[in-house]
């Protein structure tokens, strides 16, 4: 088991912006003990709430509250853990503070510090780390139900099975190499495994592939609102979103840069992009902003195209690099005998016609674009560069037939390795403070 390298005690408010009703002062260390029963008067029967009374080193009372202890390893870092449970007042909390800066060995944590000790600890390992920051950081419940199925194991088990096959193909595999003559090792191992690691490369590569689905969940579903100057873009930002976030003109060019809003639909987050007017023009700084509409939108997950349905003579833009577009029909209010059959879909802004139906079709396309949140998504970018890593070495080793096995051998370490970084079950020291320095204080 991996053991903490620090023998210092750190505590931090866990608990999040004061004042509140109830703030959780967490320690961790082999200061634990000393520090309750100092502040306490008595240490409390293991993992039990107790009311105590709390001083600081001269005596005078700081606070009276619960106190709860856990001994090691039955505690979230594996070593000496323990929460004071405050009234959540400034002053208070800075008194408690103060009072656990005096105890020699003592001091503040440091972001995803505790976390990081369960860690070294061997209470989990990398990818569960993550899921616990991804849900504490989530604004979704499509968010919060992908990093609850993280932080409870999912991956890591999933990755964990792909390197024991792996390990154990490298084992047949150098057994034939090193032990060719014993009459114990079966001749011809390398006829076993190809086949096996052949389907586990194709596993593999599809998890990649669902890596999108992921990075969607976590970040968001991708819609940019595209159109010609006064197709209403600004007005539909304005309504989604519920407030005045863009700048609304008959003024051809007013909108120049990108603005954002997020939304939550079907529990995803869908990121809403307004953009500049797509013509041409003369203006630097206008056909700056339209090359960087032409640039999200070809980025985009969905293309929301307008036409000024109360101009016969308006068009949607026919210069967008993607796929996935949905024809909207603006201002169908102002000429509401116009007909178009390219429309997918025709709104009105002002009289709030037809946006119901505009953010179900879009809660659609993010909900089949998620897919089934119970899978193990591989959710961030360094998961996915270790798991093409990964495919990659495992498909040179299947598919060198010519390479002399040593070869095809060190390919398969190389893809074992590649996805023990992920999950950190080999040395990873280079990328655990990026890992952590992710965490709030007193996480």
């Amino acid at each position: 088991m991996k053991q903490s390298v620090s023998g210092e005690t750190i505590f931090a408010l866990s608990s999040g912006r004061l004042p509140s009703g109830v703030a959780v002062i967490r320690l961790s260390g082999p200061e634990t003990r000393f520090v309750i029963e100092t502040i306490c008067g008595k240490l409390p029967a293991p993992r039990v709430a107790a009311l105590r009374t709390f001083v600081d080193g001269d005596g005078n009372p700081i606070d009276r509250g619960l106190v709860i202890y856990f001994p090691p390893p039955r505690s979230f870092t594996g070593e000496e853990c323990g929460e004071f449970h405050l009234h959540g007042g400034k002053a208070v909390i800075d008194a408690m503070i103060t009072c656990m800066y005096s105890f020699e060995g003592c001091r503040m944590a440091e972001a995803g510090e505790f976390t990081k000790r369960a860690y070294a600890n061997g209470k989990f390992d990398l990818t569960v780390a993550e899921g616990l920051a991804d849900l504490i950081a989530a604004e979704t419940e499509g968010q919060r139900r992908l990093a609850l199925h993280i932080a409870s194991g999912a991956q890591a088990s999933l990755y964990s099975g792909w390197r024991q096959e792996l390990i154990r193909a490298r084992a047949l595999i150098e057994a034939e190499l090193d032990f060719a003559d014993e009459a114990d090792v079966p001749g011809s191992v390398s006829d076993q495994v190809w086949t096996d690691l052949s389907e586990l490369g194709q596993r593999i590569s599809k998890h990649v592939a669902d890596g999108k689905r992921g990075v969607l969940v976590r970040d968001g579903f991708r819609v940019v609102i595209v159109g010609e100057p006064n197709a209403g873009k600004s007005s539909l930002l304005n309504a989604l979103a519920g407030s005045d976030v863009a700048i609304v003109s008959d003024e051809p060019g007013t909108t120049r840069d990108l603005i954002e809003i997020k939304l939550d639909l079907g529990g995803l987050p869908v990121l809403v992009t307004d953009t500049a007017g797509l013509r041409d023009t003369e203006g630097k700084v206008e056909r700056i902003g339209i090359n960087r509409a032409r640039e999200r939108a070809a980025a985009a997950d969905l293309v929301v195209a307008l036409v000024d349905l109360s101009n016969a003579a308006a068009d949607f833009p026919g210069d967008v690099d993607n796929a996935a577009v949905l024809r909207v029909g603006t201002k169908f209010d102002l000429n509401p005998a116009y007909k178009r059959d390219d429309c997918d879909l025709v709104i009105s802004v002002r009289d709030n016609d037809g946006l119901e139906a505009l953010l179900a079709i879009l809660a659609k396309r993010a909900a089949e674009a998620a897919g089934n949140l119970s899978d193990p998504l591989p959710t961030r970018r360094r998961h996915l560069a270790l798991l093409a890593e990964t495919s990659h070495e495992l498909e040179m080793a299947v598919t060198q037939n010519n390479a002399p096995l040593e070869v095809r051998a060190e390919f398969l370490r190389r893809a074992s390795f590649a996805l023990g970084r992920i999950t950190g079950h080999v040395d990873v020291e280079d990328i655990l403070d990026v890992v952590f320095s992710q965490f709030c204080i007193g996480k």
